[in-house]
């Protein structure tokens, strides 16, 4: 029986904090940890049954972290998420005790369905929910205000380098 708890372990806030929005709004009870001493903490306090665990974080290895998620949290399925997709690392994190592998981008509910495939079946899914790339504008266009238009500042708020930032200033919001 899934106790509807979810683990987010990802370096991206901006990622991180769309989808624990998005899992909420699914009525799961969401944790983010944005490194691997986070991560190993909330897996002790707040006991996850599901666990989505970033492949590539900052100066750490998803896969270095996954077998003490594993040994700390047995029954956790734990989806190892990437944009960095290849087969070897598919292998290697089944078999470090990976329930499930999906490569990014991935929406909220084709990461519940891997992390529990009926999961989908026990939800009202939102029509027409608002996507990732849309919420992630969103969020950018408030810091962005926040810091008075000052690309500089806003990109060291958001964790992004200048130019990065500014690439995406320039695209088109993505309505849905």
């Amino acid at each position: 029986m899934l106790n509807n708890r979810l683990l987010i372990i990802d370096d991206d806030r901006v990622f991180t904090e769309v989808l624990a929005r998005a899992m909420s709004k699914r009525d799961l009870e969401v944790k983010q940890a944005h490194n691997s001493e986070q991560a190993l903490q909330l897996i002790r306090d707040f006991s996850p049954d599901r666990v989505t665990l970033d492949l590539k974080m900052i100066n750490e290895s998803g896969l270095q972290l996954l077998p003490s998620l594993v040994e700390l949290q047995p029954t956790a399925k734990i989806v190892v998420l990437t944009g960095y997709s290849s087969i070897a690392t598919a292998v290697q994190a089944m078999k470090l005790g990976a329930f499930n592998y999906l490569c990014k981008p991935a929406n909220a509910d084709e990461i519940l369905a891997a992390l529990d495939p009926q999961a989908l079946d026990d939800i009202e899914l939102e029509e027409n929910p608002v996507s990732v790339n849309r919420l992630e504008w969103e969020h950018i266009q408030r810091v962005l205000e926040e810091n008075e238009g000052n690309i500089s500042a806003t990109a060291r708020a958001l964790g992004m380098h200048r130019r990065t930032l500014q690439r995406k200033l320039q695209k088109r919001p993505v309505n849905r």
